[in-house]
């Protein structure tokens, strides 16, 4: 993966030319004195699937995650770990110890787990961002350290975003244990938290060191969550690969009774399919407007806001892929029968695609979700780009949604939940 930089500096040596309007057409402006500065950075970091990596000291993903550039050293190491993970595990506090000492020659554990907090309130609170600076810089961690952070995305995001800011830039490895996590933010090259009532309003693009997918950690989930996580397998499988689309229909049963193997290759073919866009999509820093993997995540993050954070992001995704996909069909985008496949998919999956936060308005008598489509823009900055699809399996960019036409799909998905409740 490597983005280019291009920095211009530039002087006009005390000639203040007119604006265009001013000039004259036949008058040309005087060209900058300017240095031009243009560098390639790359970066790289490994995924590794494994299932146990603390339960069997032997396993020596870890240690080779931690000390992949410098092998013949002794690395520095900290650890964050989910509460909610180790309440479900208690082991992994004593385990990352006895892992530490078993590759002691490599390893150095410099204190005990931390705790904190899981869930998408972690990120609200930013002293907890300010509480874990405090400990890297108390336990002298430098940018050859590493933090090993253990949890869903939220902690991944929120002890990222600690970590990213602290010296620049401290070696993050990423263990996400949540299905949603897994198989899309862990294996991403973001950081964020939540700020001034906006969704991941202050971030940075920090791709990790490296990131452990334990699937050890999936049969640990409550069944919410092992739901909750799929939506983004139905995302990147709409807009990406209509066979993989095809093999989550195919395999919808085993999934929604998550047997072990159909879990693993959907968590593993997710990860794939985002970490190609991510590399080899030309924009892994979204220095552009568009961003295709957040298909249906406009309505998604302002659902998740409304509804007090009582939905879980994966909840929130699927009701925004229905809502997109509803929009599409109904602007001619999509024929009607692949619409209905999708939708068909995510209720199979267990997923409801509606939530009472559709009904909040604002002083005028509008829907607040809609707000959601200029949030949107003001956070990817330039044009609103939004992703639909044309067919199951091709994802394509519009710029201009149509309010009405929007709150007729939200109608719509309404009335979809109540013939199905009824």
């Amino acid at each position: 993966m490597s983005f280019v930089l291009t920095q211009r500096t530039s002087q006009f040596n005390g000639i203040v030319p007119r604006s265009p309007e001013e000039a004259p057409h036949h008058v040309a402006l005087p060209a900058p004195d300017m240095v031009e500065q243009r560098f390639s950075v790359p970066f790289d970091f490994p995924v590794y699937f494994t299932d146990g990596i603390l339960r069997d000291p032997d396993n020596m993903v870890l240690r080779q995650a931690i000390s992949r550039k410098e092998p013949g050293r002794r690395h520095r190491f900290a650890v964050v770990l989910d509460s909610q993970v180790a309440q479900a595990d208690p082991t992994l506090v004593c385990g990352f110890q006895a892992y530490a000492c078993r590759h002691a020659d490599a390893l150095d554990l410099v204190a005990a787990p931390l705790l904190v907090k899981g869930g998408e309130l972690i990120k609200n609170d930013h002293h907890a961002v300010l509480g874990l600076q405090t400990m890297l810089h108390k336990l002298r961690m430098d940018r050859h350290s590493c933090l090993v952070i253990v949890g869903g995305g939220s902690v991944l995001d929120m002890a990222g975003y600690a970590a990213a800011t602290t010296h620049r830039g401290i070696r993050v490895i990423r263990v996400p244990t949540t299905v949603l996590a897994q198989n899309d933010s862990g294996v991403g090259v973001k950081t964020a938290i939540n700020a001034f009532g906006a969704k991941n309003f202050l971030g940075t693009f920090t791709p990790p060191f490296a990131v452990i997918n334990d699937h050890g950690f999936i049969a640990t989930l409550p069944e919410r969550d092992r739901i909750a996580g799929m939506a983004e397998a139905v995302k990147v499988a709409a807009i990406r690969d209509g066979g993989f689309f095809e093999w989550l229909e195919k395999n919808v049963e085993r999934l929604r009774s998550f047997e072990p193997q159909a879990m693993r290759w959907m968590i593993r073919r997710c990860a794939e399919l985002h970490l190609r866009h991510i590399g080899q999509g030309g924009d892994p820093f979204e220095f552009g407007s568009a961003r295709p993997l957040d298909f249906g995540h406009w309505a998604a993050h302002k659902l998740e806001n409304l509804s007090g954070y009582t939905l879980t992001h994966g909840e929130a995704v699927a009701i925004g892929l229905a809502l997109d996909t509803r929009y599409a069909v109904m602007t001619g985008l999509l024929p009607e029968v692949q619409g209905e496949r999708l939708h068909h998919l995510l209720e199979r999956l267990g997923f409801k695609l509606w939530h009472e936060a559709f009904e909040l308005q604002d002083a005028q008598g509008r829907r607040q979700v809609m707000a959601g489509l200029a949030e949107f823009q003001e956070h990817l900055g330039g044009d609103l780009t939004v992703t639909m699809l044309d067919a199951i399996g091709c994802g394509r960019e519009i710029h201009e949604v149509r309010h009405p036409m929007m709150n007729a799909c939200i109608d719509w998905l309404r009335a979809r939940n109540h013939a199905r409740c009824a």
